[in-house]
């Protein structure tokens, strides 16, 4: 009896059926159940939607006469009230700014932070920034030359470019005044001729200043890593044309077999090689065009064959034991280039060429040697015997530059700083009497070597180099924006030369802010 009611009463206990609480749950698993016949619903209901769209209801119309009449009403003119024209927003042109007077304490050193002077880039490829390993900031800091100016070719790329900053106020109008003689001097089929690029200009003012006939590829070669310095390229620039040109015309005079590019018909072929391959190689980095990669490599491949065994460079090729640090120079920048541009090299070259630069420093004076511990470099001055011999440091300019380039630093190698120290006592001068003192191979390299060393030693040579080459610039004539070649090697490269040369010193301000120094 107890259970039965027991039982009862839980029954009765329980909420009825119609008491019981709805959760979400419920609701959830009932349209779950609910949704095939709800799918299936909605398809038939959209098909009958579409199908009664598609019926021509009209054709259960009746057919309804219509008639039309016609009237001729002249139209009334539109009268429209034209807006009135905004008036035009003047531009207040710039006023150029003038150029202020370069004082000794003017000179940059690479810490200024006044850029109140700006200048417009010249015409360039403004695409020409690189992701080099040589534009790590921390590797600019460590090897102590300051802050860069982005990319690896400094202010040259950022659309704009502070000159003033860098300590090279006063160049630009030099500069593109060379580079106008340079490209109005080149010949329709792209390259420079050593000896007749006079050729060009009109009978009654011709330019004098012939080289030799044997260093087309040379001149032709440095030409080019002058416009190429101001960011004309095979793509871009006011003068790509002119690269264009001059880079097809050097691919045409490469051995295929061999990769030389011109002959070897003097004793100073390589130096023609080298710098025809450094132009090459600076060429294709930009434009990574696959025809030119195959053209710069075998250059870059014979340039390998070409060094002794363990050591660097001379004349020969095969080498025949030789070596001497200028052609070492040029051999190096084309490697570094080459390297850049993803191009097949033996790296083994830079840690000879450290050797070579060790075995040839004199250790006290600083002095970098040609063939030999602190040699001077046999020069040809192309004046007369009183200046037998060239007393300028351009080997230790080479060297110092090429240090740069083998990643070694101030702070650490001394004798980097003897090098600056050294060439701070052998200043540019332009002699326009003798010429002995106008060695503009020592020019270029030292300019770059000692932007790269900044502080006192760049002070020092920048002044003397602007108002060596800025006051030697010819003004007038056919030969307006070139440079006499009156100094040591002049009568080999002649006015071309002389010129290229000249516009690269003055490109150092922005041209390669960074460690790889003066391609």
């Amino acid at each position: 009896m107890s259970e039965d009611f027991s039982k009862i009463h839980i029954e009765s206990s329980l909420p009825k059926s119609w008491e019981e609480e709805v959760t979400f749950n419920d609701i959830l698993y009932d349209w779950i159940g609910r949704a095939p016949w709800l799918a299936i619903s909605a398809v038939a209901h959209a098909m009958l939607l579409l199908l009664m769209m598609v019926i021509p209801w009209h054709i259960f119309d009746k057919p309804v006469e219509k008639s039309v009449e016609a009237t001729l009403d002249v139209p009334v003119e539109e009268i429209t009230e034209e807006p009135e024209e905004e008036p035009e927003e003047e531009i207040e042109e710039e006023e150029p700014l003038d150029e202020p007077v370069l004082k000794d304490a003017e000179v940059s050193d690479h810490d200024e932070t006044d850029d109140n002077q700006d200048f417009m880039m010249s015409e360039g490829d403004p695409d020409f920034m690189s992701d080099s390993p040589f534009d790590d900031t921390s590797l600019n800091d460590v090897i102590g030359i300051g802050g860069g100016a982005g990319g690896k070719f400094g202010g040259r790329f950022g659309g704009r470019r502070n000159l003033r900053k860098a300590g090279g106020s006063g160049t630009e109008q030099a500069l593109k005044d060379g580079l106008e003689w340079l490209a109005n001097h080149q010949d329709d089929d792209g390259k420079w001729d050593a000896d007749e690029f006079m050729k060009h200009d009109p009978a009654t003012d011709i330019c004098d200043g012939a080289g030799r006939a044997d260093h087309d590829v040379g001149v032709t070669g440095l030409s080019l890593l002058a416009f190429m310095g101001d960011g004309h390229t095979t793509r871009q620039g006011l003068y790509k044309n002119k690269v264009s040109k001059g880079i097809n015309w050097l691919r045409q005079q490469q051995d295929f077999e061999s990769g030389l590019i011109g002959e070897d018909r003097n004793t100073n072929f390589l130096y023609d090689h080298s710098i025809a391959s450094l132009a090459m190689c600076e060429a294709y980095y930009f434009s990574k065009n696959p025809i030119m990669a195959t053209s710069a490599q075998n250059a870059v491949d014979y340039i390998g064959r070409s060094r002794n065994p363990y050591s660097v460079w001379r004349y020969a090729s095969p080498p025949d034991g030789d070596n001497d640090t200028s052609v070492t120079g040029w051999m190096i920048f084309a490697l570094k280039s080459a390297e850049e541009g993803g191009l097949k090299i033996d790296s083994a070259a830079f840690t000879d060429a450290v050797s070579w630069l060790d075995e040839v420093t004199d250790n006290v004076t600083g002095r970098v040697g040609y063939s030999s511990i602190g040699e001077q470099s046999s020069r040809e001055t192309g004046v007369n015997d009183e200046y037998p011999r060239e007393l300028t440091e351009a080997m230790t300019a080479v060297g110092l530059l090429c240090r740069f380039f083998l990643k070694q630093e101030p702070d650490t190698e001394e004798r980097m700083t003897k090098h600056a120290d050294l060439m701070l006592k052998t200043l540019p001068v332009w002699d326009d009497e003798n010429g002995y003192s106008n060695d503009l191979y020592y020019w270029y390299y030292g300019s770059y070597a000692m932007y790269q060393m900044g502080g006192k030693h760049w002070k020092g040579w920048n002044k003397a180099m602007k108002d060596a080459v800025l006051s030697s610039q010819e003004t007038t004539g056919s030969s307006k924006g070139s440079w006499d070649p009156n100094g040591p090697w002049g009568m080999v490269g002649g006015r071309v030369y002389s010129t290229a040369l000249c516009v690269l010193c003055l490109e150092v301000y922005f041209r390669y802010a960074k460690v790889l120094g003066a391609r």
